[in-house]
C-alpha cells in the first residue's frame, strides 16, 4: 500500500511517499521525497493513503537534519525506480559525506562512466526521487557553481548552508 504525508521544512512543504515495509524503521520504506513545483516531483494520487504516523521516524530524522543534529540518514528506501545507470549514480550520491561537495565529473569517474557521461550523470541526479536524504544537493559544477537542482537553486543553497557550506551566490 502506498502511503503519504506532508511535512513543513526550511525548504517548504515536503511530500513524503512510501510503501509499507516490515523491515523499515517505523514500518514505512521511503519511495519519494519531493517539494511542490519540483521537476519530476511526486504528486498525491487518489489511491494513496494519508498516514502521517507511518512517517514518524522519517520526519524525526529530517527535523534532526534541518536542525544540524543529524549528518547521515538511517532510512529504508524502495529503490524500484530508475535504470541501472541511475541507481549507480544514486548510490554514489549516498557516499558523498555531509558538509562536503563533489562534482558531476567526479561522480562519473567514481562509477566508471566515460568522461563524456557528465550530462548523463546530471540527468540521473535530476531524476533522484529522494531529495535531501539522497544528497544530490552536494553535487556542484567543476567551476564551483551550484548548477542544476530539481528543487531549484534557492533550496540547494539552503541545504548546503545547513551543512555549513558557503555556496556561490549564483
Amino acid at each position: 500500500m502506498t502511503l503519504y504525508t506532508t511535512l513543513d521544512s526550511p525548504l517548504g512543504e515536503l511530500l513524503l511517499v512510501g510503501e509499507e515495509s516490515a523491515t523499515a524503521p517505523g514500518g514505512t520504506a521511503l519511495a519519494s521525497l519531493s517539494v511542490p513545483g519540483q521537476k519530476g516531483g511526486a504528486t498525491v494520487q487518489e489511491s494513496w493513503t494519508h498516514d502521517p504516523d507511518a512517517f514518524a521516524e522519517t520526519a524525526r530524522q529530517l527535523r534532526a537534519y534541518f536542525d544540524g543534529e543529524l549528518t547521515r540518514f538511517a532510512l529504508t528506501y524502495t529503490d524500484t525506480r530508475g535504470t541501472d545507470f541511475q541507481r549507480r549514480v544514486w548510490q554514489a550520491l549516498e557516499a558523498v559525506p555531509y558538509g562536503t561537495t563533489t562534482t558531476y565529473g567526479a561522480i562519473a569517474a567514481g562509477i566508471g562512466a566515460a568522461r563524456g557521461a557528465v550530462r548523463a550523470v546530471g540527468t540521473a541526479i535530476g531524476a533522484n526521487p529522494l531529495l535531501v536524504v539522497r544528497p544530490c544537493h552536494r553535487v556542484i559544477a567543476a567551476d564551483g557553481s551550484l548548477s542544476g537542482y530539481a528543487a531549484g537553486p534557492v533550496r540547494k543553497r539552503r541545504l548546503l548552508a545547513i551543512e555549513g557550506l558557503a555556496p556561490d551566490a549564483g
